[in-house]
Parts: structure tokens; sequence; C-alpha cells
């Protein structure tokens, strides 16, 4: 059973933890279930071939929850689009991955709600897992022990790319460099802009999309951890970005615009300005986590 899973971009500027959007660049994991028993991983580098591998933790979550005895997986990534460690949620596709097959490979009928939550333990918060489980634009929270989400509108007038750096970014690192406390304006900023911003991606609204992205909780202080950050921002700004932002922890940098031909410009201004980066047009994905093929 081929299990494909989206891409997903977390924070959007103010919405730190909580907003997180999937995009149309998959994952496919085959995951079959082994009459002999045991553990196969395959189509993934070595060190990621064992019990620690995302996929397989997720997987067995889903059972010991259940109470189900495991009896045996074979696990082999297929095509798998998703950079790793680049902010453009690698391991939440992995954990999405895992509880989708579980539940279909065991017949659970377990609902989008409790495998968010499920997904949401290995993870560690929703903020990647509910864009990749349910697709689109979506806000999480946990609530004690309850995952909580819910999509909102991506006006079609918007147009999203990736400028993607050759290198990687640990999400430990990217935490380790956040304040412990915020002084009281900030978190009101956040609040605020972060609500304007998700009217301004129902609206498609460029000129508050620019002011609402802006953020005081984490971007400052990550961006110092990205060579060449400012290059970017600077060229995305000339090229008609209207809001620029870090995808998840980064390195990657998300830009939404309402021009068709800012995505045409922005490619050829990265060749130019950082060579080695990776350019991406991104369209959002609807549909979230699903069954490819049995």
């Amino acid at each position: 059973m081929i299990v494909r899973v989206p891409a997903s971009s977390a924070n959007l500027g103010p919405g730190f933890d909580s907003f997180g959007i999937a995009w149309q660049l998959y994952n496919e994991i085959d995951f079959q279930l082994l009459e002999e028993g045991g553990l196969t991983i395959s189509g993934c580098e070595e060190k990621y071939q064992n019990e620690d591998n995302l996929a397989y933790r997720a997987f067995r979550r889903v059972l010991d929850r259940c109470g189900v005895p495991f009896t045996g997986v074979a696990i082999r990534f297929g095509r798998c689009a998703i950079p790793v460690s680049r902010g453009l949620g690698s391991s939440a596709a992995l954990i999405v991955a895992g509880v989708t097959a579980a539940n279909a490979l065991y017949d659970l009928g377990l609902t989008r709600a409790e495998l968010l939550l499920l997904a949401t333990e290995v993870e560690g918060h929703p903020d990647n897992v509910a864009p990749a489980l349910y697709g689109g634009l979506g806000v999480s929270a946990m609530d004690g022990g309850q995952a909580i989400t819910r999509r909102f509108p991506i006006s079609e007038r918007l147009c999203f790319a990736a400028l993607i750096p050759p290198f990687e970014l640990s999400t430990t690192l990217a935490r380790s460099v956040l304040p412990q406390t915020l002084p009281r304006e900030d978190a009101v900023f956040n609040v605020s802009h972060g609500a304007l911003l998700l009217r301004a991606f129902g609206d498609g609204d460029a000129e508050l999309l620019s002011f609402a992205m802006d953020d005081r909780i984490h971007q400052s202080y990550r961006a110092k951890l990205i060579d060449g950050f400012k290059t970017a921002r600077i060229e995305a700004q000339e090229c008609g970005a209207a809001g620029i932002c870090i995808s998840g922890a980064g390195p990657t940098i998300l830009c939404v615009a309402d021009h068709p031909d800012f995505p045409s410009r922005m490619e050829t201004a990265l060749e130019i300005a950082l060579p080695g980066w990776e350019f991406r047009e991104l369209t959002p994905d609807l549909d979230g986590a699903r069954i490819a093929a049995m």
C-alpha cells in the first residue's frame, strides 16, 4: 500500500507552532505487512533503516495505542520529493504516512482527528502534521491531550515559491536560539498579525499580507542561522513578493505574491544572487495524506 503525503510549511510568519499550509510536493512510501514478522526498511539512507525511523515509529504508535499486536512490516521509500531538514515538513510527512498506513492496513477505522492526535504525539506539536494530514491552510492548537485544527481559505490570486538553500538546518538548533520569555507587546503583536494574516490569505490581499506576515517570536533569531537570508529577502522584495517568511524552522524561505510573473522573475534573480539555491514554485495541496495505491 502506497501512502502519499504532501510537504508543508509551518509558522507562516506570526503563526509560531500553530499555522501550517500543505503543498503539492509529495513523499510516497510503500507499506506492506510481513506474515513472517519483523521490520525491513529500504529506499532511504542506511542510518534510517532501523526502529528509529519516524515512519515506523508512527506506525507502531498507532498499534500500541489501539492495543493491536504488531505482525511485521516492510517499508519502502519510493518517490520522495520533500527536501530533508529544510523546513518543508519532511519529518511530519513520514509520521503522517506511518499513522495513515497503520490505520488502513489493520482496518482500525480511526478518524482523521484521532490520527492527528497520534501523529502529534510523535511529532510533538501539530503545526506540520495537521496540514500534511488534512491539506490546505490550517491553524492548530493543543487543548490538554487533544489536538484541534481548523482549515482556512486560500485565495487563488496568490502564488507561492520556496527558496531552498543547499544546506540543512536542524529544528533543535533553530529552537535553541529562541528566547525563553517575550515582552507582552511582542505577544500582542503576533496575535494581531496572525489574525490579519488569515484574512489576507483568504482575500488574496497583498497589501495586508505584506503587513501581517511580520513576526516577533522566532524569525529574527532564526534568520541569523541562514547564510544568504538577507540577500534572498531583498531579491524577493524586488521581484514583487508581498510576503516573505521562514518556512518552518528553516532554512527554506517562503515567498507569497499576487503577480503571476513573480515566479519567473524570482527564479532568474535567485540564480544570479544565490547560486546553488533551489527555486520551487509551490501550489497548495487541499487533500492531505491519502492512499495512492493498494
